[in-house]
């Protein structure tokens, strides 16, 4: 990944916060992994920018984008204050509801420019 994308030109890595309940089936946290070889290999912090701020009742799986977009509505809010530029890092990109729920806490948080990264994208 790290040979196919440049560096972004952002302050700190955030990631995009796993469900507690997802967190315990897995056993790890995908996207925060993923953000932490990126910001090893690119040399950037990681910091966790994003919280969950509600639970998110229904999975995304099988939703359309206009139930995805209301699913994930406020489900984030930021943890902290953010740097002006920010790369958010999630593991699956299907149709960008988590991803702009996510980047719209970093941007509550005072991020001014957020880049996403994804491992995958779902194609439909």
């Amino acid at each position: 990944m790290v040979d196919a994308l440049a560096r972004p030109d952002v302050a700190a890595i955030a990631f995009v916060p796993s469900d507690g309940e997802r967190t315990l089936a897995r056993g790890y946290r995908p996207a925060e992994a993923l953000a932490g070889q990126l910001g090893r290999l690119w040399e950037l912090p990681v910091e966790s920018l994003v919280r969950r701020s509600r639970r998110v009742e229904r999975r995304q799986r099988g939703l359309g984008l206009k139930e995805r977009r209301q699913n994930v509505a406020g489900a984030f809010a930021p943890a902290r204050a953010s740097p002006a530029r920010v790369c958010l890092v999630d593991d699956v990109y299907t149709s960008g509801a988590t991803a702009a729920a996510a980047a719209s806490a970093l941007r509550k948080g005072g991020a001014r420019r957020v880049e996403v990264v994804t491992l995958a994208r779902a194609v439909r």
